[in-house]
């Protein structure tokens, strides 16, 4: 059967996608890319339902793929809290389970064995699984081969009230630190020089068995090998409590210093009809801490703007707080009401004042991050070679995750090299080698 798998959503979506991948591979199925999407006999969509617009998105793929005659397969989080509206879409449309994707191959070949034996459609199939299966030391398809999606952990402990990926993957459940360790090691040894650690909250990694993040990352970071960790997003209100253990585990050579803290708003008052469990003064001191220790520290957040009955003075604030802290990115996201979360009952706002505080949000931070690069010309320093460009050149990252280009180089992913950056464009920095020679890890940087 030729297959086609499109993946909507996070980077755990994405790790999800690339193992379903291989195991399509694996099974001696035909894996198309979206050039060749219209000879599918089954679509695959790993599915995301963060927001209304994706979510509708979805259900338009899978409707119109089923009245083209092909077998859909809906994977990822919506199968989970909305699976009536799948099935009002697409009734035949055959169910994956979030948990459940190492039971990809058993649904294709439950698919395969309907057309050969040309039983007639109608009656949806399902395959579910009560825990998280096959996240770990499993083949990738990966979109980069050089980049390594780690899932470490699965589900939330907490409840923000906007939010229904908590329904949708559960309670935490972390998985087993050797796994994890395993899982890496032989990405490194495959010849991945980036490894991704995602979830949901990775600092709420162990808050169910005991090995927090910390130690996590001195497991990692013990590997042999030229590799480079990217730490993915934490919670204010999860990092407080291993603050200090977390700073002194960034300080690795292998962990890239990039802080992605998401405060989804500034103001105190939203914070609380979000069910945020944190208040500003924590924000402030986990950069300060960071920034304190690491001088040359990226910082992400996330923000939803126009949240229920959020007033102009509290946008305000929010605004407020990305002028003084200055991050180099800022996830900005409209507020969407999502069916089963607390905030679903709530008053929303007018559509078009969170387009007018979305696109001013916006403004703001293209500002900042136009001074940002503007300042970083002429930086001279020790980056990371981690993959090759589409056309070509090579693509390395400072310490603190920025990309900087470099043309014409014979570097290889996984060696180190002194840069200079000398110019900015708007995704990335052009540098130029300060000599011919990659440096090594040891290598003191003059």
């Amino acid at each position: 059967m030729k297959v086609y798998l499109e993946s909507f959503g996070c980077s755990a979506s994405q790790a999800s996608a690339e193992i379903m991948k291989a195991s399509v591979e694996r099974l001696g199925y035909e894996l198309l890319g979206p050039e060749a999407a219209d000879q599918a006999e089954v679509y695959i969509c790993n599915s995301c339902t963060v927001k209304y617009t994706t979510e509708q998105k979805i259900l338009y793929k899978i409707r119109s793929m089923g009245e083209k005659n092909v077998e859909v397969i809906v994977s990822g989080c919506m199968p989970e809290v909305q699976l009536e509206d799948i099935l009002h879409a697409n009734p035949e449309a055959h169910i994956l389970g979030v948990n459940a994707i190492s039971r990809l191959g058993e649904l294709l070949s439950s698919i395969e064995q309907r057309k050969k034996e040309f039983l007639p459609g109608g009656e949806h199939l399902e395959f579910r699984a009560s825990e998280p299966v096959g996240f770990l030391n499993v083949p990738h398809e990966r979109s980069n081969p050089n980049i390594h999606i780690c899932q470490i952990s699965q589900g939330c402990n907490f409840a923000c009230s906007y939010c229904i990926v908590k329904y949708a993957r559960g309670k935490l459940h972390s998985f087993s630190p050797d796994e994890i360790v395993e899982d890496i090691s032989s990405a490194v040894a495959e010849g991945c020089r980036e490894i991704w650690l995602t979830s949901q909250d990775d600092s709420q990694y162990g808050m169910d068995t005991g090995v927090r993040l910390p130690e996590l990352l001195r497991m990692i970071s013990e590997i042999p090998g030229d590799f480079k960790v990217r730490v993915g997003m934490m919670n204010p209100f999860s990092v407080l409590p291993i603050l200090d253990d977390l700073v002194d585990a960034f300080d690795s050579d292998k962990v890239f210093k990039l802080l992605h803290l998401p405060i989804q708003s500034a103001s105190h008052s939203v914070l609380k009809r979000m069910n945020r469990l944190h208040k500003m003064d924590v924000v402030d001191t986990i950069i300060t801490k960071f920034r304190a220790r690491f001088e040359d520290l990226s910082l992400f957040t996330d923000i939803i703007v126009g949240f229920c009955d959020e007033t102009d003075n509290e946008f305000k604030e929010t605004v407020e707080w990305v002028q003084k802290y200055r991050p180099e990115k800022v996830n900005i996201s409209r507020y969407s009401p999502r069916p089963h979360t607390k905030a679903f009952s709530f008053r929303n706002l007018d559509s078009r004042i969170l387009v007018q505080r979305s696109h001013e949000l916006h403004k703001v931070c293209e500002q900042i991050k136009i001074g940002s690069k503007q300042a970083m010309i002429g930086w001279k320093g020790r980056a990371f070679v981690s993959k090759y460009t589409e056309i070509g050149d090579i693509l390395t990252r400072t310490d603190a995750y920025r990309p900087v280009v470099i043309r014409g180089s014979n570097l290889k992913p996984g060696q180190y090299a002194n840069v200079e950056i000398v110019a900015a464009k708007p995704g990335y920095f052009l540098g130029k080698l300060i000599e011919d020679r990659p440096v090594s890890e040891i290598e003191e940087i003059q």
